[in-house]
């Protein structure tokens, strides 16, 4: 049977099944553990239980094994009776668990989403002496798309609007039906600033971004970059501080200056796609959704804060 102390006796299979060393892991139970107490307490004393305290069914597993199912869930995505056959429990006392815990990161996850400040910019100065000094006063934009599960066919005269609106989560693109993700990445550290709400796959990258009110809540001295899939993006900046790539002007050759520009744009702005890999990493964004569309962008943001950790904890220079 599966348990914290038999995976922490070995290293290499507890970051295969966690995406985490051990000392890292420990960090992130510090925190989440006196949570977990607060809310498992309150559930006790909720004023519409029957129950006096202390009656009723008690956890099968300790709060530490409980995140640890849970974030093996997040990395791996294998299904409740499978998780629930190597934790010797059964698979609704998992989807219990899972329902107990996932809130609790996401919390902590939202917490790690600080975009960039400018509170030390000093009057009189412009954006671009800033970002010279200061280079994580800048997020790059970028999306992904997960694979769904095709909604149910229905008859025609049927009412059912998951059946009417099947076609709004097809992805041309990918040719199957999907969602899609808006993340916001720091150009300094590559720690998730931002996560947007999940929406249909086909829906388009600007807009998105107009429906997620990434611009609204950055700081206005705070650059944003994308790719040409952003194009416009000036003019939703508060200070018109956005950059995307430079087009190849109909009919003729792109001029050189734009090619350098693009070369050092395009170093600067694979920052985001190398953290949308790592959020990938975890199979519970990479195969196919299998929950009917619910509940994703909290699995998106639980896993971009266990990231951040990831990332802060391995290279603290970059903090």
């Amino acid at each position: 049977m599966l348990n914290y102390q038999r995976l922490e006796a070995n290293p290499a299979a507890f970051r295969s099944f966690t995406g985490f060393f051990v000392r890292e892991f420990e960090a992130l139970l510090e925190e989440i553990l006196p949570a977990y107490a607060v809310s498992y307490r309150a559930s006790l004393e909720r004023p519409y239980r029957q129950r006096a305290f202390g009656g009723g069914r008690w956890p099968q597993l300790e709060p530490r094994e409980q995140i640890l199912l849970t974030v093996i869930w997040l990395r791996l995505y294998p299904t409740q009776e499978v998780l629930g056959f190597l934790f010797g429990v059964s698979d609704t006392n998992v989807l219990r668990t899972l329902r107990r815990i996932m809130p609790l990161l996401e919390a902590a996850g939202r917490d790690s989403l600080r975009p960039p400040s400018s509170r030390s910019r000093q009057r009189g100065r412009s954006l671009e002496e800033i970002l010279q000094e200061v280079p994580e006063l800048a997020v790059i934009i970028d999306s992904f798309e997960q694979s769904v599960q095709r909604p149910r066919r229905t008859p025609k005269n049927s009412k059912d609007k998951d059946s009417k609106n099947k076609d709004i989560y097809y992805s041309g693109k990918k040719k199957q039906h999907t969602l899609k993700s808006q993340v916001a990445v720091n150009r300094h550290n590559g720690t998730i600033a931002d996560v947007s709400v999940s929406v249909p796959g086909p829906t388009a990258d600007l807009a998105l971004l107009k429906h997620s009110g990434l611009m609204e809540r950055l700081d206005p001295y705070v650059g944003a970059w994308g790719d040409l899939a952003y194009l416009g993006l000036q003019q939703l900046h508060p200070q018109g501080h956005g950059a995307t790539p430079r087009r190849k002007p109909r009919g003729r050759e792109r001029p050189s200056q734009d090619k350098e520009f693009n070369q050092a744009f395009a170093r600067h702005r694979v920052q985001v796609e190398h953290s949308i890999g790592r959020l990938r990493h975890y199979q519970a964004l990479r195969q196919t959704d299998r929950h009917h569309r619910q509940h994703h962008t909290q699995r998106v943001v639980v896993v971009a804060g266990l990231v951040n950790r990831q990332i802060l904890a391995r290279f603290p220079t970059l903090a």
